[in-house]
């Protein structure tokens, strides 16, 4: 040991010494000259201010490389998932999703709280030049978020529940549409992004009071225990064709806002009924023999059978950012053609849905609560239309859904439990909002409005639930009729 010691010493310092050498001469030598015959100056990294101390160099160079972009996403990224986990912990001990915490801490991380509180700590982390790569960042996730929704859909399922499915999701979009576009011709002229068109700013806030977070119904019915009864499988029925509809519809209203003439707009509208008919009818009957029957039916999935799925999301969702809607669409068209083969989407889906819930969504939301104000809610005015557009929405959305499955059939308390978790929005809606603002339609004003009224339907879904379900229990005795859900 003594010897090998001795020998990593000569070694170490031989070859420190010959380095030092080599350098001292290579000092000496004239340095390069640019094309145009000016000496290129020296660069030092990191150096210090002449006259300034050990200290002060070291908290220069220790500032330069925290505020490099690679620090400073890092340090995003750490503060947005620890916040995101407290509040969704948070959120699930008070018989919330875990979504709906993990919303509200993205908006706390804000300038609505942080930014408030803490401005120089909030400018330090959140400056408005990161604001892009953060953005960037946030989308990855939501495609990765709706390639895993798109494989989440049952369509065996859907066709068993298509009746009830079609009349109420169908109801539900088209009852609440109809009052956010009625809504719209009040608010557009206060509200609306400067320079947006009466019809963007119509469709937009029709299609914010019609979506339903699909992703968030399915955890609420498995943490209440009823995802397997009648109702839960109602509605998620009727929550999946509600999703494939509101996201169709939100495809072409994106693709009008976006075209520059009718013209435009008919193409894009061609292109996109191209690209869906070529990845139904000629993509999605090839994916097996691509793949490999085989390979699709062992326990884990192997790098190349990784790499052609990622492949066809990456391609698909460019193809529909390239036509003109937003890659979102094709990263969710992507999810609805994978094979289902030996279980192949479950396996899949489990992978995709822990990396984007817990590393991805969180920066989508957190970027979401760096476009929004709340203190631009602060006259009564302001507070009126917010609570004027809560109410619209749930009267639409509930209402509407209730109203069409008593009409299918079922009876008030089950059509109004169906309601109730129809009017869950949650992150869909986020994603369309979003949309909205980056096409400049929603003015931050109306944005903010959209994102509260997002949170408190999602929140109310809960504590409705709880009530139908006590009021229920408590009338069992008297009619000895049984329980239709879960607590």
């Amino acid at each position: 040991m003594k010897r090998k010691a001795q020998l990593y010493l000569i070694v170490v310092s031989l070859a420190g010494l010959a380095i030092f050498f080599i350098l001292e001469a290579g000092n000496r030598l004239t340095p390069p000259v640019a094309p145009g015959g000016t000496a290129v100056p020296a660069q030092v990294a990191h150096a210090a201010p002449a006259g300034t101390g050990f200290l002060s160099a070291a908290t220069a160079s220790l500032w330069q490389n925290g505020t490099s972009p690679l620090s400073r996403l890092l340090l995003q990224v750490f503060i947005i998932i620890s916040a995101a986990g407290i509040a969704g912990r948070i959120a699930k001990r008070i018989g919330q999703p875990a979504v709906v915490g993990e919303m509200v801490a993205g908006i706390l991380l804000g300038p609505s709280l942080f930014g408030l509180i803490a401005p120089a700590a909030f400018q330090f982390v959140f400056p408005t030049s990161s604001f892009e790569p953060l953005r960037l960042f946030s989308q990855i996730g939501v495609c990765l978020f709706m390639f895993a929704v798109g494989m989440e859909l049952d369509v065996l399922q859907l066709k068993q529940k298509v009746p009830t499915a079609i009349v109420v999701s169908h109801s539900s979009i088209v009852i609440p549409y109809l009052l956010g576009v009625g809504l719209a011709y009040f608010l557009y002229e206060q509200l609306a992004q400067p320079g947006a068109s009466f019809i963007a700013f119509a469709l937009f806030m029709g299609i914010s009071m019609s979506i339903t977070a699909f992703p968030v119904l399915v955890r609420i019915l498995k943490d209440r225990g009823i995802f397997k009864t009648q109702l839960g499988s109602t509605a998620t029925a009727c929550a999946a064709v509600d999703d494939v509809t509101a996201w169709t519809i939100l495809a072409f209203v994106v693709a009008i806002a976006r075209a520059t003439s009718v013209g435009a707009g008919a193409i894009t509208f061609l292109l996109v009924v191209v690209f869906v008919c070529l990845m139904l009818f000629v993509i999605r009957p090839m994916l097996p023999n691509l793949m490999g029957r085989e390979t699709l039916e062992r326990e884990e999935p192997g790098p190349g059978l990784l790499t052609i799925v990622v492949s066809v999301v990456l391609l698909s969702a460019f193809c529909t950012e390239l036509i003109g809607i937003h890659a979102l669409f094709g990263a969710f068209l992507a999810g609805t053609i994978m094979p289902a083969i030996g279980g192949f989407r479950d396996k899949l889906a489990i992978r995709v849905e822990h990396l984007s819930s817990v590393l991805l969504l969180p920066v989508f939301f957190a970027f979401t609560g760096l476009r929004m104000q709340v203190g631009l809610v602060s006259g009564n005015h302001e507070w009126m239309v917010l609570l004027v557009i809560i109410g619209v929405a749930t009267l639409g959305k509930l209402g509407g859904s209730a109203l069409a499955a008593r009409l299918t059939g079922l009876d008030w308390r089950e059509s109004t439990q169906l309601g109730a978790l129809m009017n869950t929005r949650g992150l869909m809606e986020l994603i369309a909002l979003n949309i909205g603002y980056d096409l400049g339609i929603l003015s931050q004003s109306i944005f903010t409005m959209l994102v509260i009224m997002a949170l408190v339907t999602t929140a109310m879904t809960g504590p409705l639930l709880s009530l139908l379900n006590r009021r229920q229990e408590s009338e069992k005795p008297m009619n000895g009729q049984p329980a239709l859900s879960g607590g």
